[in-house]
């Protein structure tokens, strides 16, 4: 079982920059994948990040070129570095990762509850 707490919402200005972070604790064999979601009102959850347990990252196109997502492995820890933020960028961001959670290969998707992010003068 892993839970996911999100940290690092808030409120910017367009243009500024926000750094995101998830950490995941619990009982696991291993973190794998790990992403980066938001959600506006009345839109549809869409991904905005993603990493692999490789390192292999992927952006959605409305946010690559000025995001960075990174992950540190010894604090079971993912981050998103977004820069140049705009109000397009306003939503409650997630937290996702597959995680095995047992010796016997059982793999299993996770959500944080969501940090609140919101550009605006």
């Amino acid at each position: 079982q892993v839970q996911l707490v999100e940290s690092g919402g808030g409120l910017v200005q367009p243009g500024g920059s926000l750094r995101l972070s998830c950490a995941a604790s619990g009982s696991f064999v291993r973190i794998n994948d790990m992403g980066w979601y938001r959600q506006a009102p009345g839109n549809q959850r869409e991904l905005v990040a993603a990493i692999s347990a490789g390192g292999i990252t992927n952006y959605a196109d409305s946010v690559k070129g000025r995001s960075t997502i990174s992950r540190d492995y010894a604090k079971n820890t993912v981050y998103l570095q977004m820069n140049s933020l705009q109000p397009e960028d306003t939503a409650v961001y997630y937290c996702s990762s597959n995680a095995m959670v047992d010796v016997w290969g059982t793999k299993r998707d996770y959500w944080g509850q969501g940090t609140q992010v919101t550009v605006s003068s």
